[in-house]
């Protein structure tokens, strides 16, 4: 594998300098992909309207194609961080548009390509910002085959239309989690609480390994829920964490939850290692953790 720089007129940040990421890796075989630290892009789905596609100039790397807005990661960047700066940097898609739901790694070991799959959460129109786009268009799912795609993205878009419509939701008993560690959180049950919605909310961030939820792709970004009961609905709020307030029984509030989720098509994982709340949520249709599952990922 080698690095190759790239030539004049072929892809560059619309703003400044090159960076050094902006490079070819030449494979062994002679391949070439852009991106010296690998690449990255957004495929933000808008429940309404499909995904953001952009149609890619003639001159680019397998041009006159459409594909998702996307190109080199910096050094030392995250695919998250990349997938976005990139969609802003060629489709105008403004900060906080997207949640992001899951990543799905094309890694060759010398060169590795991740798809953000985002949600979109405050509605937009794409722009033209990089004259690397012909056009960019909102395209409903069952027309995206229709359309000439980039070879990269034809390949991964099979694998990732089927998991599009997964929606992962953890359900946390917040009660059994707490009282699995004797730290003397009997003392103090919201602050008990609290330190771990503060925890969660972490690990809301940086996503969890498709393998720990017996799903597939690489890495995900569920939705959180976390049930306190008790004194602990004194707790804090967590960024990325919805906190459910149990006016009475913490196990009734968990299981209407989960069948309330279910009914939306959402697949439920419920957090507990109370053998009798096991039960009536694998009964509702959820799939369960015990605490130390938690724990552990934490």
């Amino acid at each position: 594998m080698t690095i190759e720089p790239p030539a004049s007129g072929e892809p560059r940040r619309p703003h400044g300098p090159r960076d050094p990421g902006d490079a070819w890796v030449v494979a062994p075989s002679g391949e070439r992909y852009w991106g010296a630290f690998g690449a990255a892009g957004l495929l933000a789905l808008d429940p309404d309207r499909g995904v953001l596609l952009q149609h890619r100039v003639s001159w680019s790397h397998h041009g006159d194609t459409w594909a998702l807005p996307g190109g080199a990661r910096h050094e030392g960047e995250s695919a998250v961080d990349g997938a976005i700066r990139e969609a802003q940097e060629e489709a105008g898609v403004p900060d906080a548009a997207t949640r992001p739901r899951l990543l799905s790694v094309f890694d060759l070991g010398y060169w590795s390509y991740t798809t953000l799959v985002a949600d979109v959460i405050r509605p937009f129109e794409p722009t033209i910002s990089d004259p690397e786009s012909r056009a960019l268009a909102w395209v409903p799912l069952d027309e995206v085959d229709e359309r000439p795609l980039h070879p990269g993205f034809a390949a991964s878009w099979r694998q990732l239309r089927g998991v599009l419509g997964v929606r992962p939701v953890v359900v946390v008993d917040a009660a059994n989690v707490v009282g699995s560690v004797p730290d003397g959180w009997w003392r103090d049950r919201a602050g008990a609480a609290s330190r771990l919605l503060a925890r969660i909310a972490g690990l809301a961030d940086r996503g969890v390994s498709g393998g720990a939820l017996d799903l597939p792709e690489d890495v995900w970004f569920p939705e959180w829920t976390a049930v306190v009961e008790g004194a602990a609905r004194a707790a804090d709020e967590a960024p990325g964490v919805e906190v459910v307030r149990a006016e009475a029984s913490g196990d009734d509030a968990i299981v209407a939850r989960t069948e309330s989720l279910i009914a939306r098509g959402r697949t439920v994982t419920v957090v507990t290692s109370d053998r009798g709340l096991v039960a009536r949520v694998t009964a509702a249709g959820a799939s369960t953790r015990g605490t130390g599952w938690l724990l552990d990922q934490l």
